[in-house]
């Protein structure tokens, strides 16, 4: 018998783990999509890091030795739907994270109109109400084809298959979320503000022969010797013998 395999990670995690401006999108994602955590969305930025990646080397790669492989890689994405038939190498490297998280199986519950919510859907998904092609699905970071939306349904022995079912929501498809346009920056004014000159450094000419060092040495002895004092005359006057 061999040995317990220890099953590998199938995500990156960040380097940094304080970054605000990564922790506020991820927030955003999680919250967006019903995810459970943040590994979910890590995996799936790996994958998409990963076609990315080998786009970006087939694309340094002269036209002769990277037809083979290109067209591998096309086809592998396209099965995802995450381009089209026509698409091309750029397309790959445009692809956002998005992009994935919208061919999830439970993002596509909520589109399909099965499910009021992401987190309804989720819910759908692991207690077993939600069957693809007649087989019942239990995975909600599953990524679909473009050929499977039509097949998702309600597992036959659902109660949610009861038209008078109280959370039934109302069927209609749900399109994602179009992005708010973004407010026009304003630009700022430019100020020029003067700073007066505080003194005026006058340059002293210095004679070519005089060494510098010499004359520093020179002013440093000078300082160092106290001032001579001044002789007083005396009042005492001179006595004759």
């Amino acid at each position: 018998m061999g040995g317990i395999r220890k099953p590998k990670k199938k995500y990156v995690a960040p380097g940094h783990p304080w970054q605000k401006t990564r922790l506020a999108d991820e927030l955003i994602y999680v919250g967006e999509y019903g995810l459970r955590n943040k590994r979910e969305l890590w995996r799936h930025r790996t994958m998409l890091a990963r076609f990315r990646g080998t786009a970006r080397d087939l694309v340094a790669l002269p036209l002769e030795s990277r037809g083979k492989r290109e067209k591998e890689l096309l086809n592998h994405v396209n099965r995802l739907s995450l381009i089209d038939e026509k698409s091309q190498m750029d397309d790959i490297l445009n692809l956002t994270i998005r992009d994935i998280l919208e061919r999830r199986l439970q993002t596509q519950v909520v589109r399909q109109g099965l499910a009021k919510t992401m987190h309804h859907a989720r819910q759908l998904i692991v207690h077993g109400h939600i069957s693809l092609d007649k087989h019942r699905v239990t995975s909600p970071g599953m990524l679909m084809h473009r050929d499977q939306e039509k097949k998702l349904a309600y597992t036959p022995d659902s109660p949610y298959r009861q038209p008078n079912h109280p959370e039934l929501p109302t069927g209609e498809p749900v399109t994602p979320p179009t992005k708010p346009p973004e407010e026009p920056v304003e630009k700022l004014e430019r100020i020029e503000v003067k700073i007066e000159k505080i003194r005026d450094i006058k340059e002293v000419p210095i004679d070519d022969e005089i060494d510098i060092e010499d004359v520093e040495e020179v002013e440093e002895v000078e300082e160092e010797k106290p001032p001579a004092k001044e002789k007083k005359p005396s009042s005492k006057k001179k006595t004759t013998s």
